[in-house]
């Protein structure tokens, strides 16, 4: 054992000697116009200390490219991020403001408050418990085990926009309780550059978890685009969201309040850029969504497709995969390990199998005859696989903050990019390799014992009917379903689903209507539910 234990530790200050030593890629070249970053970029010179947790490591600092960015700015800046958390970005802000720059901030509603908010003598739930911690550590700077006011305002990104006087809405500007998810990640600079990408402002979207070193931030990419062109399609975005801005009219439009507006396609260089922004009513064809423009774009490739999805659940995306190919086309997926194994993930529909949900399968469930190469990416614990990205012959680049769901086509306020550019499409490339390199590809074992189980106890398992809906495409279960999933419903955000989580823990939901014991939901609500959700 102690010769064991002695060739162990001289392996492991072999290795932890020549880390510096290990061959990394050449850094790839950028276009003139649109550079790529990602915060685990492997390539050498992409390397940073993060400044909080104090950690030397690989990767692009995603937070110092946006405040580089704003530092440069010299009439306005609009930024709409879900979540904003990096107390970085709100300083650099208000030091703009004060020399004279336009600032505007739009968030999601359900992240509007100060994060000290969240303790355990106000919200007794692990999930607010867990946030509080998080923020304890982030903000206690000279770890003396108390918080100050001072190192509040040092550290909470809302506090230090609300101190310094930046304008800032969320989505229930428009009067509403907020509709869906405001889950844009954008910013436009002096109405000429663009920043957007995957990635939340926060600890853990960029850097990794505050209370985890091992952390290295959930897998996200980020996009800066100089081109007054597509700035002008952002700000419209931006405007039909802001209104006439802090409490004025509720003129701000967020969500299906929005008009339904065409994808735009602008040549910035040598690249081809469309735009389009969600959501769109079901009532409008499928066709002319988001997911209609990914199904569109992804159904013209000829040689392979490689995919590095948050979530996939739109049905008729992964059926025109199957016919891409059934033409020879390579088909190659990584989904959040998650969201995979879900009953409505078509990662399941990919690799030929199905789970049901009581017995009952989403609509027009339609298992691979021929499975695809699918799998989940092997990640530090922690992170999530939080790209929305799909690279076609190496070539053109779909990504942005629109996840492949019913939930983003219909719901959420959401930036869908389409990029023609090989150099763009080469970073997305080496991205995918690196996430696919270490995958898990196949069915777990897990999976196919409860593929086996559900197979004998489900007298109709071949019949492949759904209790689900024909436009939303997946059936989420009350009792089982995780915060995510939950998240993924209409209407239903994190204080939501953390609600509804608490309440199945103290009694079982066991029809719809037991949904409204849940503090937030009522009548109207439950109604919009209908179908979508089983107990």
């Amino acid at each position: 054992m102690k010769i064991l234990t002695f060739i162990t530790l001289t392996l492991l200050l072999f290795l932890t000697g020549c880390q510096g030593k290990i061959k990394r890629p050449e850094a790839l070249p950028q276009d003139n116009l649109i550079q790529v970053y990602f915060n685990n970029n492997q390539a050498k010179g992409a390397d940073y200390s993060e400044p909080y947790r104090k950690i030397k490591r690989p990767g692009d600092d995603l937070e110092a490219i946006i405040v580089e960015a704003i530092n440069q700015a010299n009439s306005s800046i609009d930024m709409a991020v879900q979540e904003f958390r990096l107390p970085k970005i709100a300083q650099a802000l208000v030091k703009k403001q004060q020399a004279g720059v336009k600032i505007r901030v739009i968030i999601e509603n359900q992240y509007n408050y100060p994060l000290n908010e969240f303790n355990s003598a106000r919200d007794e739930d692990e999930y607010n418990k867990d946030k509080y911690y998080e923020f304890f550590a982030f903000a206690d700077t000279n770890k003396d085990g108390k918080l100050s006011q001072e190192e509040i305002n040092q550290r909470d990104a809302i506090i230090i926009l609300k101190n310094g006087g930046i304008p800032l809405i969320d989505d229930t500007e428009d009067g509403s309780k907020g509709s869906g998810l405001m889950h844009h990640k954008f910013i436009v600079i002096d109405n000429k550059k663009v920043i957007t990408g995957s990635a939340n402002f926060t600890p853990s979207d960029i850097h990794g978890d505050i209370l985890n070193p091992e952390s290295r931030g959930n897998a996200n990419n980020m996009l800066t685009i100089n081109d007054s062109k597509i700035a002008n399609i952002f700000t419209e975005e931006f405007n039909l969201m802001w209104g006439d801005g802090v409490g004025g009219k509720p003129d701000s439009k967020f969500g299906l309040q929005k008009p339904v507006r065409q994808p735009q396609e602008v040549r910035v260089g040598n690249t081809n850029i469309t735009v389009m922004f969600s959501p769109i009513s079901t009532s409008q064809p499928w066709s002319v969504s988001g997911n209609g423009l990914i199904e569109e774009t992804v159904s013209k490739a000829s040689k392979s497709v490689n995919l590095a999805l948050f979530v996939f659940s739109e049905q008729k995306i992964v059926d025109s995969l199957e016919n891409l190919q059934n033409k020879g086309v390579e088909i190659r997926a990584l989904i959040d390990p998650n969201f995979a194994f879900q009953a409505y993930s078509e990662g399941l529909d990919m690799l030929g199998v199905a789970i049901s949900d009581k017995c009952q399968y989403e609509a027009n469930n339609k298992p691979w005859t021929k499975p695809a190469i699918m799998g989940v990416p092997d990640l530090p614990i922690g992170d999530k696989l939080h790209h929305k990205f799909g690279v076609l012959d190496r070539e053109i680049v779909i990504t942005g903050s629109h996840n492949w769901s019913a939930a983003a086509n219909h719901t959420n306020d959401e930036t869908l990019l389409v990029i023609e550019n090989p150099i763009i499409a080469a970073h997305f490339s080496r991205e995918w390799e690196r996430l696919f390199e270490g995958a898990e590809l196949g069915i777990p074992p897990e999976v196919q014992d409860k593929i086996k189980q559900e197979a004998a106890k489900c007298p109709t398992i071949e019949v492949r009917k759904s209790a689900g809906n024909n436009n939303l495409n997946s059936v989420v279960n009350l009792n089982s379903a995780t915060q995510e999933e939950l998240e993924e419903l209409p209407g239903i955000g994190p204080a939501l689903a953390v609600r509804i989580i608490e309440e199945r823990r103290k009694k079982h939901f066991t029809s719809l209507d037991d949904l409204q014991r849940v503090s937030g939901i009522g009548a109207g609500m439950v109604k919009k539910l209908e179908g979508k959700v089983s107990w």
